[in-house]
């Protein structure tokens, strides 16, 4: 029996749910003298992200992480659906398809780590960055080449958008 490929879930996507730290960011945390943690966020992936709201895509992020400074960059990108201090992702992946009537047949996920596998084991398309922990790089469908931070998320939506004719690469978008 032949394996089916992710590309062919590509289509049905109309939902892109992130995690942060790992994916969203290379998983560094810098910690200044008064004990403020920075974290690094690619500018391909916050393109990708306003593409995607401004097409009318679903995007959410669930993270465990808990910046304030990651809420305020992604809304600036037009997100209006994060969930940080997310430690039992399952319940808020359930919250948000419920809130938005969606299907997991028609989610991508990308997470990279241990407490990303059940969210990643339900959802129509799981994904994760090249660098992602081992228990992770062994479930996903798809794995990008690239890696965490450094663009794994602009990766997968332009994918998507580009399977589904909505990529554009001369895009008008204010995405930084």
């Amino acid at each position: 029996m032949e394996e089916k490929s992710y590309k062919e879930d590509l289509n049905h996507i109309t939902t892109f749910i992130f995690d942060v730290d790992g994916v969203l960011t290379d998983g560094t945390v810098t910690v200044t003298s008064s004990g403020e943690m920075l974290r690094r966020m690619n500018i391909k992936d916050g393109y990708a992200l306003k593409s995607a709201v401004m097409k009318g895509y679903n995007v959410c992020i669930i993270s465990g992480g808990t910046n304030e400074g990651v809420r305020k960059r992604l809304q600036g990108l037009g997100i209006t659906d994060i969930y940080l201090g997310a430690h039992q992702k399952v319940e808020q992946l359930d919250e948000y398809l419920a809130k938005k009537n969606i299907k997991l047949e028609h989610v991508l996920y990308m997470g990279d780590d241990i407490p990303d596998v059940p969210v990643l084991k339900r959802v129509g398309l799981s994904c994760c960055p090249h660098d992602a922990a081992y228990e992770v790089l062994e479930i996903c469908n798809y794995i990008s080449h690239i890696d965490g931070g450094k663009g794994a998320a602009r990766d997968v939506i332009s994918q998507v958008m580009r399977v589904q004719g909505t990529w554009d690469k001369n895009f008008d978008a204010k995405y930084d």
